[in-house]
């Protein structure tokens, strides 16, 4: 729109992000807009442009050497910011009190040379974007987010072909089904799982999704599931309202929301990382934290 030559940086396409990437791909404005780390850095120069977008870690960007590659960066994010800042933007709005990222590009867009009409697959895509991190608007949805849902409805965002593409296949939703049967409760209230990985395109979405079907469950405040993936062990933790689990994560290097939250351990198997929770736990109940 604004006669510039943009790129989305994306090496891994997961599951959740192939329907959407696939759709995009069809319209001639993204033929060459998808590309990995590598191609990124032979095709920047001094002069580029870094948009970062739903994340504020260096490390948990796509491309960690772009940030350095670039004078001017964008931070644009919806977590609360820890320790690890990306230093130097000339533009930081890092929102904690919006919904989704999504939610805070489509007020942006609408600011924009006197708003911007997005195609329907645009619209689509940042409309899955708000479900996502609202669980279908029952998680931190305001005025705002329903605002802003408005407007990529008037962009031609259509909800039933949004549902669609955010459906599992059936290995993905055995594994779900896996996970919760074995789950473990843990003093009464908290929810811990291991979610298999074997076999599966994204087992860390398959864990998140556990884990916030857990909590539908009564009696549960917390969920915890853990995933064993590329020599990781992934964490996804969420809650409803009674337990702040982003302070349970940032114990463990991880962050998010107070409902909403992940970390990543390495150098463990899955049983130890179980261990390292419910310890945290046991820890943070005694000095009064939870």
């Amino acid at each position: 729109h604004l006669g510039k030559k943009a790129y989305i940086v994306i090496n891994d396409v997961t599951t959740s992000v192939k329907p959407i990437m696939d759709r995009l791909l069809t319209l001639p404005e993204y033929e060459s807009v998808f590309i990995n780390s590598t191609t990124a850095e032979d095709t920047v120069d001094s002069s580029s442009v870094v948009v970062v977008v739903d994340v504020n870690k260096p490390s948990y960007t796509e491309c960690e050497n772009l940030l350095s590659m670039c004078r001017t960066l964008v931070v644009i994010d919806h977590h609360r910011q820890s320790d690890e800042t990306i230093e130097g933007a000339i533009l930081s709005y890092v929102e904690p009190n919006a919904s989704s990222a999504s939610e805070m590009v489509a007020e942006l867009l609408q600011y924009i040379d006197n708003g911007i009409k997005l195609k329907a697959a645009e619209a689509e895509a940042m409309y899955a974007g708000v479900l996502i991190d609202t669980q279908n608007f029952n998680n931190k949805a305001g005025v705002r987010t329903f605002e802003a849902s408005a407007f990529l409805r008037r962009n031609g965002a259509d909800i039933i072909r949004v549902r669609k593409s955010l459906r599992s296949d059936m290995n993905e939703y055995k594994a779900k089904a896996a996970t919760i049967s074995n789950m473990e409760v843990y003093r009464g209230c908290y929810a811990f799982a291991v979610s298999p990985s074997d076999g599966l395109e994204s087992p860390t979405i398959v864990a998140a999704q556990a884990a916030n079907e857990m909590l539908d469950i009564r009696g549960i405040k917390a969920s915890f599931v853990f995933t064993d993936y590329a020599g990781k062990i992934y964490i996804s933790a969420r809650s409803i309202d009674e337990v702040n689990v982003q302070i349970i994560m940032e114990k463990l290097g991880g962050g998010g929301h107070m409902s909403i939250s992940g970390a990543q351990l390495k150098d463990v198997t899955v049983n130890e990382a179980v261990g390292i929770v419910k310890k945290t736990l046991d820890s943070m109940i005694e000095e009064g934290d939870l």
